[in-house]
């Protein structure tokens, strides 16, 4: 689930952020030897017990293969560009759910019955999604473009 780190922002949690760095970095290696978590930690400075940790949840998710014993290691289970920031996102935390509201195993909101709301939430909810679903796993592992500068 999308969490709040800090109750003035809304942030994905450091493991959603850390698992979204790891797959832009084998989307890289994409058609190259299968990798490895240690490979991965130290490629983009994610602590290796995370990195092994998000390796078993994004396998879980199928968004990687993985193969035991010599030249083993995982890959992208698919093209990159067929993953997307959302499926990254709930390999790790789960569904998406901005509130109590749109969470179906949570509805336990104090003003369910009163609340004029709720019926919106998930129009909001699924904008989210979507926005987070039209970002590929291809475009996050392409080098920037650099941004022209506006002189006033």
């Amino acid at each position: 689930m999308l969490r709040f780190e800090n109750r003035s922002q809304m942030r994905l949690s450091s493991l959603a952020d850390y698992a979204v760095v790891m797959m832009a970095a084998a989307a890289r290696h994409c058609g190259q030897e299968r990798l490895n978590a240690t490979t991965l930690a130290t490629a983009t400075g994610v602590p290796l017990p995370t990195a092994q940790k998000l390796v078993g949840r994004l396998a879980a998710a199928g968004l990687v293969e993985s193969a035991r014993g010599t030249g083993g290691g995982f890959r992208l289970s698919r093209p990159a560009a067929a993953i997307s920031l959302a499926d990254i996102v709930e390999a790790v935390e789960g569904p998406i759910a901005l509130t109590t509201c749109v969470d179906h195993e949570r509805d336990n909101c104090a003003l369910d019955h009163h609340c004029l709301v709720k019926p919106h939430w998930g129009v909001v909810n699924e904008a989210i999604r979507s926005a987070l679903a039209g970002v590929s796993l291809a475009q996050l592992s392409a080098a920037p473009v650099p941004r022209a500068k506006v002189f006033a």
